[in-house]
């Protein structure tokens, strides 16, 4: 922020605002900027400046283009206080709900200040916080801050303590089938105590499931190295999700599983 000393006093606001904008097209657009943003009152949010807020306000009015005029390499990095395996679960989630499927982990930190991820990818274009915030809003995350460090390259502060997977939750007496498991499930398994499970005409299902807790930690795993048909399990104290999965291949499990909950 060292550069944008002088030219805003006293309006963190407006210091967000040319710090997503950038220096140059800030003095050209003040006036402008003032009038787009006051009351300043409607973009602050239990004393927070709401970014996204100031993110949609700034593309409405052509101040802020997320498009490059050829694919270049974005660096993108996320922070958060929560739980690093729920985070990186729910952030590969949204991603690929994004578009977004060919990206390399660039580096991973935990440490007492919490956890980062950054990634880099090739695109014609910036992640669009707005769209972003879309997907992570059906999680139970927001964000709250964000940093354009330059064109290619953005830092996110993500909220997680409402996190939670984006699934349904399984109802007592309700019996689902899961069809075409080429990859692990998840089930919500917040509302229920029991489960049964019946692996259909065609599989080759060597169980392994994994109950973890709100907070994907991990409660229990039970593994069996036995062709199974049928599994009755009481969950354990606490769980909340279950990921069900084949102890060797994915095909052994792709005709699909039904399963009661209660």
């Amino acid at each position: 922020m060292l550069l944008l000393q002088g030219i805003l006093a006293g309006s963190p606001l407006l210091d967000k605002v040319a710090a997503l904008v950038g220096e140059e097209a800030y003095r050209q657009n003040e006036a402008f900027i003032k009038i787009i943003f006051s009351p300043e009152e409607e973009f602050v949010q239990n004393g927070r400046i709401n970014v996204v807020k100031v993110v949609e306000r700034l593309k409405e009015n052509g101040l802020l283009s997320l498009f490059f005029s050829s694919p270049r390499n974005v660096e993108i990095t996320f922070e958060t206080n929560g739980s690093p395996q729920f985070f990186m679960m729910l952030m590969n989630e949204t991603l690929r709900e994004m578009g977004y499927y060919h990206y390399l982990t660039d580096s991973v930190v935990l440490n007492n200040a919490g956890f980062t991820w950054r990634i880099q990818m090739e695109s014609e274009y910036a992640t669009d916080p707005t769209a972003l915030q879309h997907e992570l809003a059906r999680r139970g995350c927001r964000i709250l801050d964000l940093e354009r460090i330059r064109d290619t390259r953005w830092r996110y502060l993500i909220d997680m303590s409402g996190a939670h997977l984006k699934l349904k939750p399984l109802e007592p007496g309700k019996k689902i089938t899961l069809k075409r498991l080429v990859y692990p499930r998840w089930l919500d398994v917040s509302r229920v105590r029991k489960l049964t499970l019946w692996s259909l005409k065609g599989n080759n299902w060597y169980p392994y499931i994994a109950f973890y807790d709100d907070s994907l930690r991990l409660l229990k795993l039970y593994k069996r190295d036995k062709r199974s048909w049928q599994i009755i399990m009481t969950l354990p104290r606490g769980c909340a999700y279950v990921k069900i999965a084949d102890l060797y291949s994915r095909k052994n499990m792709k005709a699909g599983l039904s399963v009661e909950a209660r």
